[in-house]
């Protein structure tokens, strides 16, 4: 990957850049005679679009955002010009709105930095974008020419105001505009040497079954100390189907339950094992989990643990999944006349990419596929389908609501603070933590949850019920098949995200295998394809530029998209795709 340097004056003006402290929460008690940002609304005003937030009611998502604010201006010939930062706190997703009825122009920005550019509109007799920064100022004005220009190149991230912003288009996933991205993030990205250095300095039902015979006498490699082993009647020598390369492995051995670092990707380890190792004290434990059948206690599994200390995690939508119209599964009193569950049945004026920012491609360390289309992302039975519109899952990307939180529902979530957290979502959730959530997606309810009278993992309440857990099948309704599903869990000091494939499996085989690894929440994922599971890490070589992608799976390839000259370009990075993903990024300042 090449990058084009940006000018010498804007270079030497990134490096006095720093880290500015995040101002007061929108919502957050604070005099109305005080307002330093901006964006400031009056206390009144945003106790209102807050209590608007919870109603149901017929609106579209610019409206459902429940911390919006916006600045007006008049344009020099007379036309109204409006931009309306989504979630001010989070300083990342703006609508620039121009001209008014059949003439309104609505436009999709997304702040390149938001740790360093503040964004605004500043008035007066020539209105502006203002972009603030330790360096200076800048103002730019991309209504005269650049935003069309940008909307007709047809990239999901198209650069404008010299690369401080980019103007989202709708993603299309098409290989005419998977070449055009990826060349352009080869070319590009991102937005020059300069910037990027700075922010790297300163920004801190079977079709799927493997089963491996176990290999005597073979060495067992080098485990990762603090996340030791799995809790395993054995641990017996496999041959795994993993595609990286391990510290202290040959030909892909590994000793089951074991944990290995994997090369060249530092805070990143490997392990692989079969439900049916788990040890009697885990396995034959009543009343948490069914009973497994011989195919499930034989059927690999492949896992991903990362050290969180080392990574930010962060979550975007596909192209079309998850979608904001109903799931067919609700009825009754679980779905009213409203277009969708949260009022709207589309994202528009907002572009959907089904990528990851260009701005962060030099930082991706991992992603892992997210979570049930909105077809099956909701309750057929059971409380949950009669109530809070079917408990639609929810989503959140840079602070903005996309789709609302419900209470009950396993949820992986990222703080203001860069603190990544999963748990049930609780009722006061929405109104203590809902302002301080960058990124959340939420997939049914929990496999492992603290015990409500001890505080101990044991398997989640619903586990054992198919209808009340949602637990769906395969296409053909078989129960058991290829599934994902993550957890989190905390040893020595240090919390992990630990994201694992099964190849045949039911929710009990899921409970079993991560109370063995010694979780503390788990929640599936998706399912029933590789392409559904998909997770990719990417390593890179000290002074090279680029990454090479592997997967969890070697058969996950498949899912990369290839170009004209039969490279493979990396999915979800180099270009759009129509599910969502959860991404990590390697905290700045870490060595790589």
């Amino acid at each position: 990957m090449r990058f084009v340097s940006v000018s010498s004056g804007f270079k030497a003006g990134l490096m006095a850049l720093a880290l500015a402290p995040a101002g007061p929460a929108p919502g957050a008690a604070q005099s109305d005679a005080a307002a330093p940002d901006p964006w400031y609304a009056p206390a009144a005003v945003r106790a209102a679009q807050f209590a608007d937030f919870r109603h149901n009611e017929r609106r579209d998502v610019v409206a459902f955002q429940p911390f919006r604010a916006e600045i007006g201006a008049t344009l020099p010939g007379g036309e109204p010009v409006r931009l309306i930062a989504l979630n001010p706190r989070m300083n990342a997703w703006f609508l620039l709105e121009t001209g008014r009825g059949n003439a309104l122009r609505q436009w999709h920005l997304e702040n390149a930095a938001p740790q360093v550019f503040s964004v605004a509109l500043a008035g007066g007799d020539s209105p502006a974008i203002e972009i603030t920064s330790e360096a200076g100022r800048e103002l730019c004005r991309p209504w005269e020419g650049a935003l069309q220009e940008a909307a007709n190149s047809g990239l999901p991230y198209a650069p404008i105001c010299d690369g401080r912003l980019y103007l989202r288009n709708q993603g299309s996933g098409s290989r005419t505009t998977r070449e055009a991205m990826a060349e352009f993030l080869r070319d590009y990205v991102p937005f020059g040497e300069g910037l990027i250095s700075f922010l790297k300095n300163t920004l801190y039902e079977d079709a799927f079954l493997q089963t491996s015979e176990a290999m005597d006498g073979a060495d067992a490699g080098e485990v990762a100390a603090a996340l030791g082993r799995a809790h395993l009647r054995s641990h017996p020598v496999m041959r795994s189907n993993l595609q990286v390369d391990l510290a202290g492995t040959e030909d892909g051995r590994m000793e089951a339950g074991s944990w290995y670092a994997v090369q060249d990707a530092p805070g990143i380890y490997a392990s692989v094992m079969q439900p049916g190792m788990v040890h009697p004290d885990i396995l034959n434990r009543s009343g948490e989990t069914n009973w497994l059948d011989g195919v499930e206690n034989n059927a690999d599994v492949h896992l991903f643990a990362y050290d969180l200390s080392q990574f930010e995690l962060g979550y975007e939508p596909g192209t079309d999944h998850p979608s904001m119209t109903w799931s067919p599964r609700p009825s009754g009193p679980g779905r009213t006349g409203l277009p969708g569950p949260d009022g709207f049945n589309t994202l528009r004026p907002l572009a959907r990419t089904g990528m990851l920012s260009p701005a962060l491609t030099d930082r991706v360390a991992a992603i892992i596929a997210g979570g049930f289309k909105r077809e099956h992302g909701a309750f057929r039975s059971g409380p949950m389908s009669q109530t809070n519109s079917g408990h639609h899952y929810g989503f959140v990307t840079h602070g903005v609501v996309l789709s609302r939180l419900h209470p009950g529902l396993a949820t992986i979530f990222t703080l203001d603070d860069g603190s990544i957290h999963m748990r049930t979502w609780r009722d006061e959730d929405t109104a203590t933590l809902l302002p301080r959530l960058r990124f959340a997606r939420q997939n049914g309810v929990a496999l492992i949850e603290p015990d409500p009278e001890t505080g101990e993992p044991v398997g989640g309440q619903h586990v054992r019920s198919w209808m009340l857990g949602n637990w769906s099948g395969s296409a053909e309704a078989q129960l058991r098949t290829l599934r994902s599903g993550a957890c989190i869990r905390r040893s020595q000091g240090r919390q992990f995200l630990i994201y694992a494939v099964f190849s045949s499996a039911t929710p009990s085989g899921m409970t079993r295998t991560f109370q063995a690894y010694g979780c503390d929440y788990a929640m599936l994922l998706d399912m029933n394809s590789l392409d559904l599971t998909y997770a990719a890490i990417y390593t890179r070589q000290p002074g090279e530029d680029g990454f090479e992608t592997y997967h969890l799976d070697r058969r996950m390839a498949e899912s990369d998209a290839r170009a004209r000259d039969g490279s493979r370009l990396a999915r979800f990075v180099e270009y759009s795709d129509n599910r969502d993903f959860i991404y990590l990024l390697r905290r700045q300042g870490r060595e790589r």
